[in-house]
């Protein structure tokens, strides 16, 4: 089994009394005194069958407010708020009114405020236009501009899947002028356009029976936006049968070729022959076959067509490619020659093989699936959860897309969804006020096995001070953490819901919590929020900690590495802005980036906030600073009582620092880049002093050979056992070869060595750090020398073997590591990885000069294309490890799912949580999914099943392996 399998692990290592006991609208209220001004913007962020979520932003233009409340009507009576967030939500007829939370009724002139609901709706979802605030009308801003639609005409119809071409009209008060005018169906953003005539095509638009509301919002220079524009059209269901493509454009070089597939759209009663030519455009496109037949058996098998590009084609020459046949609605498919080597054009075709709905990497919310396919298990364990490791690198694909297209609106986009959906709201970590940091959590122990779980807490264990609670508090106004939780169930294919609820989609869960020895394949999932609605009597907390009693509460756990790309994303967002004139676009990304960024600093701390050096759980506990290792450790967490009127909430940090998780580029933002100087007195200070220690970290690790090792801890076997002396040490860290887990092992898999140095070469392109030089001059040879690159297949390493340790570090004088090995024990064609290691070379290329690496890089992005398809790019992967689907415990070996003796309870489905129960018997869902016979017919004897996974990391990886090697070599 790849250890990439398990690469985003997370615990959620529990402790203290937490665990013990563990948009829509807008509105405002003000006093009678205040005069009251808002400019409203209501949004359908994301719309499915019957259901929708709505967001709105209101921003007080008047008098300071001490309390809000806004009113609208909803123009459809069947429209109807549900559960809302930031607002108290409440619906007579079609009139909605929100009053403030508790925690956001003071807004301060200028002041925005944001919330948002989720709604239900039966056959029309029309926006609501009129807003009041205190009572007074909103939108009302003098000078506004003004917009209109000008096509289509009103109730205009169209058939599917339809292209709707939106076009509009607008004009800016005297002495202003039109920054921008943005284009929505029903309140959801399609697009904007910044210079007249002002347009945008809809396409793939599906039928529907009640009308869609085309809409368009004019801005100003001055940030003034008009009223909405709005235009109903129809568009009806095709009674035509269609050929159906799976791709809707294609990027070829001169001499090159590519490929998408064919189908139809239903069974035909005999067979059909569909042609397949150049219909427009340069003739120095071919393609082949000239046609397909089709029987009633194959109709909706893919059949491939080939299109070429002839060695005499010219640059940025198009043609149309079209698949059609009598009684049918024709197929069409735009080709684009371009130089691949020194334009964006492959990561314009993945950008939009990610973004195109029928391939579905993004749920009905908007949220980025982990992969396409559902039947999946590694670190998550099912493809439609979602990770803030998929949000971070859904930032990048934006980031890359706009420096190209020079709109932030989708960057931005996705900030706000990340917002809503993975960063926990104040509703949704209600108890924060009542954290004490001299008292930051309850000590229990972490044991190698889970069979050795629950883990009794234990108050007489000393913890340390939290130095950062009250400057964070003090900074940000709030007791809120601002950081993102690792993991989602987006279907909500569990069931947990909301705190119990059962039914809410995108619900926050967590998994690992059992110690190094955990794999994915003995984890039980638990909702975030446990109140003790399913499992058993204690929801889920006592198959982990071990004490008296139990209460209700909610807790969530970080990926550090997920939160610092979102920084080192938000930096690279920030300079393609201001060489487009833009920064001001991203303001708020940048400053919220930097505020995550102060948060993030929790992952410096030691689990207890014990000093490093700590060898019993006697040992001293920390004040101040000096519980800080001031390297990126595995997670940090918090939580707190679900019950608002309990008095508790906890925090802790990790014990265990992996060399994969450190970021230096984001370690020298946060220290060294103005704008991203978090609010904090001593942040700036403590990311300087992270980045010198991680960059010492990456020279410790070093092996003789180059890659670099795994890693270090303060909690010897989890409990803060002595360490054995002959264990080298790190500024009172002790080396440990496979931190974190060990099933498998933590550090055998060459994804964590390229996600890791590829941040190390950003760092070296942007600054010339001669300590990142120094390791990326060793790694990048060794690499190199363990990878083979052809023009349309390639090998690079895939598990790695360790032996030895590295000398005890000595900072004044650093110790060669002669006794530090690695060896390659298989290669493979991991795309993802391949992605970020021709990513890593192009830093390290454009910095250093170096041709060799400059050449691998482009060698590696024109292999990986070979593996196109009409979804992204996947390859073969042969999973024998899901032979553990139905493995139950097995006390001799130590696999299988653990259950406690005389445990038992339910998952919400009503799966049997029992010892003897296998992954499968608690996850029954898994036997409906469609990929299943293939596990099953492997569980009854068979061979190991074969799938062609699009894991949406892997694919932004790769999208934005081709944007930078473009970017950093223009010339190829």
């Amino acid at each position: 089994m790849s250890p990439f399998r398990q690469r985003l692990r997370r615990r959620l290592a529990v402790s203290g009394v937490a665990v013990l006991g563990a948009g829509a609208v807008l509105a405002a209220g003000a006093p009678a005194y205040a005069a009251a001004g808002c400019t409203v913007v209501y949004k359908v962020q994301s719309q499915w069958t019957g259901g929708f979520t709505g967001d709105i932003q209101i921003k007080n233009t008047g008098d300071p407010l001490s309390t809000w409340k806004l009113q609208f009507d909803f123009p459809d009576a069947n429209q109807k708020a549900g559960q809302g967030w930031s607002g108290v939500y409440s619906q007579s007829g079609t009139r909605v009114t929100v009053d403030n939370a508790a925690w956001n009724g003071a807004l301060a002139t200028g002041a925005t405020v944001g919330t948002g609901f989720n709604g239900t709706f039966t056959t029309a979802n029309p926006v609501p236009t009129v807003f009041t605030l205190n009572g007074t009308t909103c939108n009302q801003t003098a000078n506004a501009p003004t917009v209109a639609i000008s096509s289509p005409a009103a109730n205009t119809r169209y058939t599917a899947p339809a292209s709707i071409p939106i076009a509009a009209t607008a004009t800016a008060a005297t002495g202003q002028t039109i920054s921008r005018v943005e284009f929505y169906h029903d309140g959801l953003l399609l697009g904007s356009d910044t210079t007249a005539p002002y347009a945008y095509t809809w396409d793939g638009v599906p039928a529907q029976s009640a009308a869609y509301h085309l809409q368009a919002v004019a801005f100003d220079n001055a940030g003034t936006r008009s009223s909405t524009a709005d235009v109903p059209v129809f568009v009806d269901a095709s009674t035509t049968p269609a050929i159906v493509a799976d791709a809707t454009s294609l990027a070829i070089s001169p001499g090159a070729s590519g490929a998408f597939r064919v189908s139809l759209s239903k069974a035909p009663t005999a067979n059909v022959t569909v042609a397949v030519a150049r219909s427009a455009g340069s003739t120095a496109v071919t393609v082949t076959p000239a046609s397909l037949t089709f029987t009633p058996s194959n109709w909706g098998t893919g059949q491939a067509v080939t299109v070429a590009a002839s060695t005499a084609a010219a640059i940025g020459a198009t043609a149309t490619i079209s698949a059609t046949s009598s009684g049918y609605t024709a197929a069409q498919l735009g080709v684009t020659v371009a130089d691949q080597g020194s334009v964006d054009a492959r990561f314009t075709q993945l950008y939009n093989d990610l973004k195109s709905p029928a391939n579905g990497y993004f749920s009905p919310e908007g949220v980025p699936y982990h992969s396409i396919e559902t039947l999946i298990d590694e670190a998550p364990d099912h493809g439609h959860e979602t990770t803030s490791e998929a949000f971070s690198y859904w930032l990048w694909l934006e980031a890359s897309q706009a420096r190209i297209s020079g709109s932030w609106t989708a960057f931005n986009s996705a900030w706000a969804t990340m917002e809503k959906y993975i960063i926990p709201s104040h509703a949704d970590q209600p108890t924060n006020a009542n954290y004490n940091p001299a008292k930051p959590a309850t000590y229990a122990a972490e044991h190698p096995l889970p069979s050795q779980y629950p883990s009794q807490l234990d108050t007489s264990v000393s913890v340390g001070t939290d130095p950062l609670a009250a400057e964070l508090k003090t900074a940000y106004g709030t007791d809120d953490i601002y950081g993102m939780h690792w993991l989602l169930d987006v279907d909500n294919t569990y069931g947990f819901g909301h705190c119990g609820d059962g039914t809410t989609r995108v619900a926050y869960i967590n998994t690992f919590q059992r110690g190094p020895q955990e794999s994915t394949w003995e984890t039980v999932p638990q909702p975030a929020c446990d109140t003790f609605a399913h499992g058993g009597p204690n929801g889920y907390l006592d198959l982990f900690t071990k004490d008296a009693s139990y209460a209700k509460q909610w807790k969530y756990t970080n990926a550090p590495d997920a939160d610092a790309r979102v920084v080192q994303v938000a930096y690279w967002a920030l300079q393609w802005a201001t060489e487009q004139g833009k920064a001001s676009q991203v303001a708020s990304a940048v400053t919220n980036a930097a505020k995550m960024g102060d948060y993030l600093r929790y992952s410096f701390y030691d689990k207890y906030f014990k000093q490093p050096g700590c060898g019993s759980t006697s040992c001293p506990a920390g004040t101040g600073k000096n519980a800080s290792s001031n390297l990126m450790s595995w997670y940090y967490a918090w939580g707190g009582a679900y019950d608002t009127s309990a008095g508790w909430a906890w925090r802790i940090g990790s014990s265990t620092s992996h060399f994969g998780y450190q970021n230096p580029m984001a370690a020298y933002i946060l220290s060294n880049v103005t704008a991203f100087n978090p609010k904090s007195p001593t942040a700036k200070a403590d990311w300087q002093t992270s980045l010198d220690r991680q960059l010492e970290f990456y020279q410790w690790l070093q092996s003789s050979e180059g890659a670099i090792a795994g890693g270090a801890t303060n909690s010897w076997n989890g409990d803060y056992s002595a360490r054995p002396t002959n264990v080298p040490q790190f500024y009172g860290l002790s080396y440990v070869e496979a931190p974190v887990y060990e099933d498998p092992p933590s550090n055998r898999w060459f994804g964590m060595q390229t996600w890791s140095l590829e941040r190390l070469a950003e760092l070296y392109y942007v600054t010339g750090n001669a300590k990142a030089k120094a390791v990326l001059d060793k790694w990048v040879p060794w690499a190199l020398a363990n990878t083979t690159i052809g023009t349309t297949t390639f090998a690079i390493p895939s598990d790695l073997a360790w032996s030895g340790a590295p000398a005890t570090w000595n900072p004044s004088s650093p110790a060669a590591n002669t006794n530090l090995h690695v060896t390659v024990s298989n290669h493979s064609q991991d795309l993802g990885v391949a992605g970020s290691f021709a990513k890593l070379l192009t830093f390290y290329a454009a910095k250093s000069g170096n041709a060799q690496a400059k050449t691998a890089a482009k060698g590696l992005l024109d292999a990986i294309w070979a593996f196109k398809d009409g979804k992204g790019v996947s390859s073969t992967e042969t999973r024998a490890d899901y032979n553990r689907f139905d493995d139950v415990y097995n006390a001799s070996t130590g696999q299988g799912l653990y259950i406690p003796p005389g445990w038992t309870g339910e998952m919400p489905n009503g799966d049997v949580i029992k010892p003897g129960v296998s992954f499968l018997d608690i996850r029954s869902f898994y036997r409906s999914d469609p990929d299943f016979p293939k596990v099953q017919a492997y569980l009854n004897g068979g061979a190991a099943p074969t799938f062609n996974y699009h894991r949406f990391w892997a694919q932004v990886d790769v999208a934005t392996g081709y944007a930078e090697y473009a970017r950093l070599f223009p010339q190829g």
